[in-house]
């Protein structure tokens, strides 16, 4: 159960009638908010107000959403969902893969995004409390994830990943061998209220395999099943 009142939510977004809208139905769920017009200003209060989940447009003056994004992620791992009219499939997946947990297009029910951002922010606590218990070191041959400092590193190379490629990569590791569905990915990654579109599993998979090789993990270590899911083929020590 997340306790609304003691979270901040930052709401990015440059039309003062959708900012106001969101803000009425976060505010009457409990929620503390904080509201930016453009992204350059939004990029500091995420630095300064010290938010526990960004809703960020994608149309924003004086610096874009995907950019917002991508400097958020360059040192934080806070929670993002993009909110956005763009309805366009690579625009999803770009969003996705600059960083984003998850993505709603506008028009949007209320009621749906505040459920969006509960199931987002149960995740993150289920992520701290679960710390408590996991091994300090999920390694492979070529993998090291740290999970104290949440972090990665291929061949001792820090690797730059978002959250939910943390979860995927640990539960990934964990089931060595194993072939994963994508609705255990679901069930035990996003959750059993993950509501994201259809591609949203395939897209995070992509990003973090792309991420790992680029720092040098061979290829092939996620293997797909067509059909069936997805498998870690490397050798956990």
């Amino acid at each position: 159960m997340i306790n609304t009142m003691t979270k901040r939510i930052l709401i990015i977004e440059d039309d003062k009638s959708v900012l106001q809208l969101i803000r009425m139905y976060l505010v009457n769920d409990g929620f503390t908010v904080i509201d930016s017009y453009d992204g350059s200003d939004g990029l500091n209060k995420t630095l300064n107000e010290t938010p526990d989940l960004v809703l960020l447009d994608l149309n924003l003056p004086k610096m874009d959403g995907i950019q917002v994004c991508q400097k958020i992620r360059a040192s934080s791992d806070l929670p993002i969902i993009m909110v956005t009219a763009r309805v366009d499939e690579l625009d999803k997946l770009d969003g996705l893969e600059k960083g984003a947990d998850d993505y709603m297009t506008k028009p949007f029910s209320p009621r749906e995004l505040i459920a969006r951002v509960k199931a987002v922010l149960r995740r993150t606590q289920k992520d701290i409390e679960s710390n408590k218990d996991e091994p300090l070191q999920i390694r492979s041959k070529e993998i090291v994830i740290n999970t104290e400092s949440r972090s990665i590193k291929v061949n001792e190379q820090p690797v730059s990943i978002t959250p939910t490629e943390y979860r995927l990569a640990c539960y990934l590791l964990k089931s060595t061998g194993r072939v994963i569905s994508r609705e255990q990915i679901i069930e035990n990654v996003f959750g059993y209220d993950f509501s994201g579109y259809d591609r949203t599993v395939d897209t995070h998979i992509s990003n973090l395999r792309k991420k790992l090789e680029r720092a040098g993990a061979r290829k092939g270590l996620f293997s797909t099943i067509y059909g069936m899911g997805y498998r870690f083929d490397g050798d956990i020590s």
